[in-house]
């Protein structure tokens, strides 16, 4: 199977398990379980949650991690800031960094937009220097845009 037919059939397992669920803390554990188990080479998957002006952690797998980010800090809060997929080859490199896990070298993170408002990121890390390509963003975005409509149809923001 291609990385691409992998991202699809991820895509839709996640359209299968969260279809019907209205409870946004229940899908981003199930979302963050189902990648966690499934990519590999990653040490965390998780959501942040947009509260105020700062990410609060959300549902993950992985390490302990830092409770909260303020927008425009880090990856994920510039993610935040700048309203796009931040996709980090070297964290080291990053400018402003927040090492949660020493062991995390590269990242990705992905904008969750409702109604045109981030509501959360999905973060993910991996211990190796330039784990995430532009088709793993394609499909992890992808797997948020299902996550997203899944929150529209149920009327579900926060």
């Amino acid at each position: 199977m291609t990385k691409i037919e992998e991202y699809e059939l991820l895509q839709k397992q996640v359209e299968a398990i969260i279809g019907n669920e209205v409870d946004m803390i229940a899908n981003m554990a199930n979302i963050s379980a189902l990648l966690f188990d499934n990519l590999a080479d990653v040490n965390w998957v998780g959501f942040y949650r947009l509260v105020s002006s700062e990410l609060v952690l959300g549902p993950f797998q992985g390490k302990v991690a830092c409770i909260r980010i303020p927008v425009g800090k880090g990856v994920c809060g510039t993610a935040v800031s700048k309203t796009k997929t931040m996709r980090i080859a070297n964290v080291h490199d990053f400018s402003g960094h927040i090492a949660c896990d020493a062991n995390s070298n590269s990242e990705i993170v992905i904008p969750v937009t409702v109604n045109n408002e981030i509501i959360a990121i999905l973060d993910i890390d991996s211990p190796s220097y330039d784990r995430f390509d532009e088709i793993d963003q394609k499909g992890l975005e992808s797997i948020i845009n299902a996550f997203e409509k899944c929150m529209i149809k149920h009327g579900v923001v926060n």
